[in-house]
């Protein structure tokens, strides 16, 4: 893959599953999405299953400023 694919994919991610505009992803440093993409995996802490949509929306709705 190159860079152009992958980067479209991980936008495309962050838009469906963080609610973030293409304008916060392209601000977002590597180092923060690496962060999310973590919490979101649980990477670094053993697994463990991803939040649900359920709780992602609760999320959005508690922090609408994404």
């Amino acid at each position: 893959m190159s860079f152009a694919d992958d980067a479209a994919r991980l936008a495309g991610m962050a838009g469906a599953v963080l609610g973030w505009s293409p304008d916060r992803f392209w601000r977002a440093t590597p180092t923060e999405l690496h962060a999310v993409v973590g919490a979101l995996t649980g990477a670094g802490q053993g697994g463990g299953d991803p939040p649900s949509r359920a709780t992602l929306a609760r999320l959005r709705e508690m922090y609408p400023d994404g």
